[in-house]
């Protein structure tokens, strides 16, 4: 996939203000710090796209984000973060779900996994509430330059066995690095064959006012 253009859309906290469902759009999430912004502006080739911040739990909106005029990035709010107030953490998780489990032209979440990291308990139940909701999903390992390959391997090898304790198999994964571009043909390539079999699906448009 080619990236021609990428443009920020809008920022809400209400699935009934999202733009009409009307193109394919894939849910970034991951646990905060994760390197989520560094890796959806890698991906469209566009740098301050999706804002970066040392601060965890910066990402408080679900931010819209239009590619070639044909499909969405959506960058949900980090989960697991620790410096916010219950209330406003609860809050947040409630307008995720209600996102992730309404949204009808939503065709998968990217969940993304610290590749420095041995297995995070934040990161294996939101993958088994994804499980538990039917949801789609694919890994997408970050920082795989912050280290040797070898040492990423093997913990991208101690996820895949830590969820196959749950699951009976793992979802496809990627291993990206925001730093030197690796990872990226490859998913761009999973998002351009899932756009092409990609049909309109029923709404409400009195929903969406």
């Amino acid at each position: 996939m080619i990236i021609k253009s990428a443009e920020f859309l809008c920022s809400n906290t209400q699935v009934s203000k999202l733009p009409t469902p009307v193109l394919p759009e894939y849910a970034f999430i991951g646990r905060s710090n994760v390197g989520k912004s560094s890796l959806i502006n890698m991906l469209v080739d566009k740098k301050g796209l999706a804002k970066t911040s040392q601060t965890p739990g910066k990402t408080q909106l679900i931010n819209h984000f239009k590619v070639n005029d044909k499909w969405f990035i959506v960058d949900l709010p980090g989960y697991g973060f620790a410096r916010v107030s219950k209330s406003s953490k609860e809050k947040w998780e409630k307008f995720i779900r209600a996102y992730l489990t309404k949204r009808e032209n939503l065709q998968c979440v990217m969940v993304l996994i610290d590749s420095r990291l041995t297995p995070q308990k934040v990161d294996l139940d939101f993958i088994n509430w994804l499980g538990d909701q039917g949801l789609p999903f694919v890994l997408i390992f970050t920082k795989a330059d912050k280290q040797s390959k070898g040492k990423t391997a093997q913990n991208v090898e101690l996820f895949k066995n830590e969820m196959l304790k749950q699951w009976e198999e793992v979802p496809q994964l990627f291993i990206t690095s925001s730093e030197d571009g690796s990872g990226r043909d490859e998913v761009l390539q999973f998002v351009d064959e899932i756009n092409s079999g990609f049909e309109i699906p029923d709404f409400n448009q009195d929903f969406y006012k």
